[in-house]
């Protein structure tokens, strides 16, 4: 065990907009339960995203998939993630990866984490292979244009609207 985390709770951060939370998301959250003494998935507001969900709805499905693993927190913030990491004792970040795309991001974004507290280690899960070609972005398109979106989603994500 690592000096510096002995006897510390391993409290691990998964930020995103999850606008919605998929079955990829899903995943990474329980294999990261299974690492971690706590998961706190931190929804964040991305200045660049325009979500398609209300936060509100977004917030319950999650706490819904949730509900009975109190290993897993839901959250909201609107700061940078470092600083909320900070402010909630956490000293891991997770990240999903799906691609080498994403590792490229990713990768980019722990190393700016990491200039700015280096006592916040980022951790990346990828995904499992059968849920690695499911993201958000397709997920939205599939809801708007009235496909069949629920193969890709948890149950309890079903959209009052659109």
């Amino acid at each position: 065990m690592n000096p510096t985390t002995e006897g510390k709770q391993r409290i691990a951060v998964f930020p995103g907009t999850f606008d919605p939370i998929t079955r990829g998301h899903e995943d990474i959250v329980r294999r990261a339960a299974d690492i971690f003494d706590r998961v706190i998935i931190a929804m964040g507001r991305n200045t660049k995203k325009q979500s398609l969900f209300p936060l509100e709805e977004r917030l319950a499905w999650i706490r819904e998939i949730f509900k009975d693993d109190p290993r897993i927190e839901v959250d909201t913030y609107d700061e940078l993630t470092v600083e909320y990491c900070r402010r909630k004792g956490a000293n891991f970040i997770v990240r999903g990866l799906r691609t080498s795309g994403d590792f490229e991001y990713e990768a980019h974004l722990a190393q700016v984490n990491r200039k700015l507290d280096s006592s916040i280690e980022t951790i990346f899960i990828i995904t499992s292979p059968e849920l690695s070609n499911i993201s958000s972005t397709v997920v939205r398109d599939i809801i708007i244009y009235g496909g069949d979106y629920t193969p890709f989603v948890p149950p309890a994500v079903r959209p009052e609207r659109k």
